[in-house]
């Protein structure tokens, strides 16, 4: 149940093209990895996930990029992370074992489920627009690995 590098990044190049639209232009993805500090070819398949999901718009050419769609900032991160990683992992035995269930549980069993519901339950009532709520000025800098 961790969360993987595709969905850090989504959730980081969103939020930075979110932050980038006081100034009304479209991201360029060059920009997005670079000040994110993010493989850039790794990064543009992953925006494009979120393009074709709804969660961002994207215009090629020269003049092209990224911006908000009107779904981005209500969108909750429950349905990001459904693009990037999948349910499966909330599905499947934290231990990895076969049968593993109500009926049948592994000794994690009823402690990993009250932390999947948990987790799940922040994940549904927590939108992309309330992670923009704190108005940081290093706000950019702090989406960056660096």
């Amino acid at each position: 149940m961790i969360l993987s590098k595709s969905f850090g990044y989504a959730l980081r190049g969103i939020l930075y093209v979110a932050k980038m639209q006081d100034e009304q232009r479209k991201v360029q993805i060059d920009e997005i990895a670079g000040s994110l500090s993010v493989p850039k070819h790794f990064l543009g398949k992953i925006m494009q996930q979120t393009v074709k999901a709804g969660l961002l718009r994207s215009t090629k050419g020269p003049y092209g990029g990224f911006t908000l769609s009107n779904e981005t900032l209500t969108t909750p991160l429950i349905r990001l992370l459904e693009i990037t990683d999948g349910m499966e992992q909330f599905r499947i035995c934290v231990l990895k074992l076969k049968y593993c269930d109500g009926t049948n549980p592994c000794p994690l069993h009823y402690e990993m489920e009250e932390v999947k519901g948990k987790f799940l339950s922040v994940f549904k009532e927590t939108t992309i627009g309330d992670l923009l709520m704190n108005n940081k000025s290093d706000f950019i800098k702090s989406l960056s690995t660096n």
